[in-house]
């Protein structure tokens, strides 16, 4: 093993012992170990790190940002150890912060979806898919919030799960309602009709594996299920995903908010918390993300208080 990804492995060592979690960062960092062994480099330059961060093309610049800043992080530490590493100076490959345009689901692409998924075999296969998409819908949790519930987070006596180690390390718990809350019970019973003994404390299981169902199996079984519904891309920045189901859970409660007339800055934070946003200003974005939604709210300020007769 190579001094740079020793010293790698242990500066990932130190940050995931703080709680981050760097699935995403640490897979990139030991990537760019890599090519850095490949060239027989024993140093981090900024010629170097610049180089593998914008080796894929037709990407969006904000991925190469992305990389290099991966790098950046490393070298900052690895520079109090070695002086003669380089560390990329923050103007290089700037970030333009563009979100993608969401995807948002009607309830009757979600019903399409969820038929296409009881179509599947074997029956657990269809059971896991149908159930993970409802749950998505339903809660608006993340998909990996999803993939990682363990059973014992699934309380369906008191219909409540707890979503444990989300990011920043943060805890929170969602009330189900109790038509969800049947269906998830339903896929139990399927589940645990085919898999009698089963290895892993994982709600959601692999019918390949038989272990926790990972974002490998979850991604093109999606992309298969939309384009059997029948749901295309509407531009190249707005396809359907299943973070899309996210998005359409939170515009859709701050459309029924709008129409029954709550007081909607009041209740934003509460949708924040559900959401599991550390940052009130990412739910406000959601605003912005349908033209109903915008079209209800300026109504909203025609009829208030101060508007003109």
């Amino acid at each position: 093993m190579s001094t740079l990804r020793t010293a790698a492995e242990d500066y990932l060592a130190i940050r995931r012992s703080l709680g981050f979690k760097l699935e995403k960062a640490g897979g990139l960092l030991l990537e760019f170990i890599s090519y850095l062994e490949d060239a027989g480099a024993t140093t981090i330059t900024t010629d170097l790190a610049v180089t593998w961060a914008t080796k894929p093309v037709d990407v969006d610049p904000g991925w190469w940002s992305k990389r290099l800043s991966v790098v950046r992080g490393f070298a900052r530490h690895l520079q109090a150890i070695d002086p003669a590493v380089e560390v990329p100076p923050r103007d290089l490959l700037p970030r333009r912060a563009r979100r993608a345009t969401p995807y948002l689901f009607t309830p009757a692409d979600i019903n399409r979806l969820m038929a296409a998924a009881r179509s599947l075999a074997p029956p657990l296969r269809a059971a896991t898919a149908h159930t993970l998409i409802g749950l998505l819908a339903a809660t608006g949790m993340r998909l990996g919030e999803a993939l990682g519930l363990d059973r014992d987070d699934v309380d369906l006596a008191e219909r409540l799960i707890t979503i444990r180690h989300a990011k920043r390390d943060k805890t929170r718990q969602l009330p189900l309602h109790p038509t969800v809350a049947t269906a998830v019970c339903s896929y139990t019973q399927v589940r645990d009709q085919h898999i009698v003994r089963p290895t892993t404390a994982a709600f959601f299981v692999s019918t390949t594996t038989g272990g926790r169902l990972s974002q490998g199996f979850v991604h093109p079984v999606f992309r298969h299920l939309t384009l059997q519904a029948g749901l295309e891309p509407r531009s190249e920045r707005c396809r359907p995903r299943p973070h899309a189901l996210r998005h359409s859970f939170a515009v859709n409660t701050l459309i029924r908010w709008h129409r029954d007339g709550e007081d909607i800055a009041a209740r934003l934070p509460q949708l924040s918390t559900w959401l599991g946003h550390s940052d009130p200003a990412n739910t406000y974005w959601y605003l912005q993300a349908s033209p109903e939604l915008l079209a209800l709210a300026a109504q909203r300020l025609e009829d208030g208080p101060g508007a003109r007769p």
